[in-house]
């Protein structure tokens, strides 16, 4: 999950009774439905983090987000290094995704992640998730 995802996400969910953003419902749709993996590793949680301060979000909100993350999404530990082009910010997230073979990678930043050169698929909040491969063995969450 691209941060644009997660930035655009919490913006919407100012709104929460309409939802409104695409990013926004896909996040509250992993939360209720458990709808797919969220893959991360420490790196793109020290990136969420960063980017949200930053973004003036809450202290406390991020401390929210980061730990729902840490309890709830795939830690993934990178085994080698990615160059990403055209934006080499964005290795942590291909590393990531090639690591963990993920399904698909989630961006509003598509020209970031061109398709020719992951083995991922690349979509946009609102898309339909590709569902060819085998679902993961979950880690069941908390009640």
């Amino acid at each position: 999950m691209d941060t644009s995802v997660l930035v655009a996400g919490v913006a919407g969910f100012k709104e929460a009774a309409t939802l409104a953003t695409p990013s926004a419902r896909l996040l509250r749709e992993w939360l209720e439905e458990d709808t797919f993996t969220w893959l991360v590793t420490q790196e793109i949680l020290n990136e969420y983090t960063e980017v949200l301060a930053r973004l003036g979000v809450r202290r406390a909100v991020i401390g929210k987000i980061v730990n729902l993350l840490r309890d709830e999404a795939e830690l993934i530990e990178p085994t080698h290094s990615i160059r990403a082009e055209p934006d080499p910010d964005d290795a942590p997230l291909w590393e990531c995704a090639d690591t963990g073979a993920a399904d698909f990678i989630v961006t509003l930043n598509p020209t970031h992640f061109p398709q020719s050169k992951l083995t991922a698929k690349v979509i946009a909040p609102g898309q339909m998730p590709p569902s060819s491969r085998k679902h993961r063995v979950l880690r069941r969450r908390r009640q």
